[in-house]
């Protein structure tokens, strides 16, 4: 196993050389890297949200992913109460000793480091969401049940094309099609967007509504309003990172 270490020169961090130093990684996507590529003990290190001197720690149990903070100071990584003068030292440490992931008394091996350079073939399509795992059932019973992390559904209000009139519609998003229906029981949905053909995902305030974003075709601007703020912004998010992955599919 390759174990570059963090190199500490006049306080500056390299982290290049580090081959599973995954960046600007979200946890949500280190989630769905790890629990679709990964095996039970593979990590990564990534950038964390919650400051400029903070990284994170994402390993993989059976079939969860848990997170570990670490604070990088000038001379030393400091995770927990223990402090490493290396990220070589650092991962050393556990490669042979167990990591208290949760509350519950669930430990941790560090055994794989997860790599950064590698293809990740709609990882988002093919991860069940983690925390429906929790109940002790085996992934393959969650297979009808849960909803793969590349996919979200919901009740939302969109807009009509020629009457402009607001209707609370049903709308799954799957793949790079988003489909809304009458309502949820409904089985032929009223319409079917191509996502390869959409040029934009924003947030809108020319609505007299709030919580609207709209998505830009070259026909026609949709748009649609959720009950809460975070609620549109998560629609907006997982869109746009739809549309990165199709942009990045493209040029390939």
């Amino acid at each position: 196993m390759f174990l570059p270490c963090l190199i500490y020169n006049e306080h500056v961090v390299s982290l290049s050389l580090t081959s599973w130093y995954h960046y600007d990684l979200s946890r949500h996507a280190a989630e769905a890297i790890l629990l679709s590529n990964g095996k039970d003990g593979s990590y990564l290190l990534r950038k964390s949200q919650d400051g400029p001197m903070l990284y994170a720690l994402s390993v993989r149990g059976k079939d969860s992913v848990k997170h570990f903070q670490i604070e990088r100071t000038e001379n030393s990584i400091k995770f927990g109460f223990n402090e490493f003068r290396s990220l070589s030292d650092f991962v050393n440490h556990f490669a042979n000793q167990p990591l208290i992931g949760s509350e519950t008394g669930t430990l941790l091996i560090l055994k794989k480091p997860y790599p950064r350079k590698v293809e990740e073939p709609s990882i988002y399509e093919s991860v069940r969401v983690h925390t429906a795992m929790q109940t002790g059932r085996k992934e393959s019973d969650l297979v009808s049940e849960a909803p793969s992390l590349g996919t979200k559904e919901g009740y939302l209000v969109k807009q009509g094309g020629r009457v402009k009139s607001w209707k609370t519609r049903w709308f799954i998003l799957h793949r790079n099609e988003l489909k809304y229906f009458k309502d949820k029981m409904s089985t032929e949905p009223i319409k079917t967007l191509d996502l390869t053909e959409c040029t934009g995902v924003q947030f809108d305030y020319s609505q007299e509504r709030i919580n609207c974003f709209c998505l830009v075709f070259p026909e026609r601007t949709y748009y649609m309003c959720t009950k809460t703020g975070v609620e549109a912004d998560e629609w907006i998010k997982l869109i746009r990172w739809k549309l990165s992955q199709m942009k990045k599919a493209a040029k390939s």
